[in-house]
């Protein structure tokens, strides 16, 4: 009789006794219930069946439940629910933008479920959540940034129960007895939310929100430069992998673009627009962060130029390389950011919608 061989693949199935939570999806309740069911579904990110946990956060709240592995959870150091940082509670592309991280998790359905197995194999040898590499050694201005972005307290408002389709509507009969919130829902960008891009730290809408104010170290989307000779843009997070034509190619629809210069060694780029309306229009687009060839990009204004001896010898032409680099070398514009009137979503960022669609 032919011996039939286990399927290497289900080995690596996730089988855990707790789920990964932060405290605010976690709740208040200190005598939480919990349900666990068994390789229940798909991680959502890796596909792969893992242990699927079930509860009720506190009076009130809707009932919340896991949506990704921990194999992926600790890849990312992410809430199996949230998927919010477990250490700063922000969005990954918060983290990843202030300490200077790159995304390296596959796309691909193969190579994830490869990734993932090695995951696995190395996380029983070790404890680090972000396998060797971690971010405990990333530089301590990136980590002070996330100390001012952070709560300090758990935000059980996130936890509460979804907006009432039929309130939207005009047609609900339940009045205070309905289980949903009788709210209108968010406008803008917060509504779409994906999380996919909330794992991988790409488009998210809450990070652009958290980085476009003051307290992230920079004007952030306030307003351009009371200069209006400036006609340039600072992108950060420019890799090898992005030339200048891909930068052309995005920032062309915006104005006509006297120049870009790419510096790969720095990580940065200059677009130089012809005129100043055609900037506004680019950072008004795109200030809040850009994709481009798959990279995350953080799109500022450019500083002023000098006023003194030194600023007459230079032309109106494009900034040459070295002149970009002497201005490197003074310091690159502050990143984008603010979060003191953030409020997260109350819908849960793993649901696009914040609209309920069941009774």
């Amino acid at each position: 009789m032919a011996q039939i061989k286990a399927d290497p693949n289900k080995v690596s199935w996730e089988e855990s006794e707790f789920p990964i939570l932060c405290e605010t999806c976690l709740g208040d309740n200190p005598y939480l219930r919990m349900t666990k069911q068994s390789q229940a579904k798909e991680c959502k990110v890796c596909t792969r069946p893992f242990t699927v946990f079930r509860w009720c956060p506190g009076v009130g709240m809707r009932f919340k439940k896991t949506e990704i592995c921990q194999t992926c959870s600790k890849v990312k150091n992410v809430c199996q629910t949230c998927l919010l940082d477990l250490e700063f509670g922000l969005p990954v592309q918060v983290r990843d933008t202030a300490l200077g991280l790159e995304d390296g998790a596959p796309r691909s359905d193969v190579n994830k479920e490869y990734f993932a197995q090695n995951m696995d194999a190395h996380f029983q040898n070790s404890e680090d959540g972000l396998g060797s590499g971690g971010f405990g050694k990333a530089e301590s201005a990136g980590r002070e940034m996330l100390k001012k972005l952070q709560r300090t307290e758990p935000y059980y408002k996130r936890n509460r129960q979804h907006i009432c389709s039929f309130f939207v509507k005009g047609n609900c009969t339940r009045g205070a007895e309905c289980p949903y919130r009788h709210e209108m829902p968010l406008e803008g960008d917060l509504k779409h939310q994906n999380i996919k891009d909330r794992y991988y730290g790409t488009n998210d809408p809450v990070a652009r929100k958290i980085l476009s104010g003051p307290r992230a170290g920079g004007a952030g989307r306030s307003g351009p430069p009371d200069d209006k000779t400036v006609t340039s843009l600072f992108v950060t997070g420019v890799t090898e992998a992005i030339a200048e034509p891909d930068l052309k190619g995005f920032f062309y629809a915006f104005g006509e673009t006297k120049s870009i210069v790419v510096v790969h060694k720095s990580k940065c780029a200059f677009i130089n627009f012809t005129t100043r309306a055609g900037a506004e229009l680019a950072f008004e687009k795109a200030g809040g962060g850009v994709n481009i060839q798959g990279v995350p990009l953080r799109v500022s204004w450019a500083r002023s130029r000098p006023v003194g001896a030194r600023s007459e010898q230079r032309t109106e032409a494009a900034p040459s390389p070295a002149a970009v680099m002497d201005s490197l070398q003074a310091g690159p514009p502050p990143p984008p950011g603010s979060a003191s009137d953030f409020a997260y979503p109350s819908q849960d960022p793993t649901y696009q919608g914040s609209t309920s669609k069941h009774r």
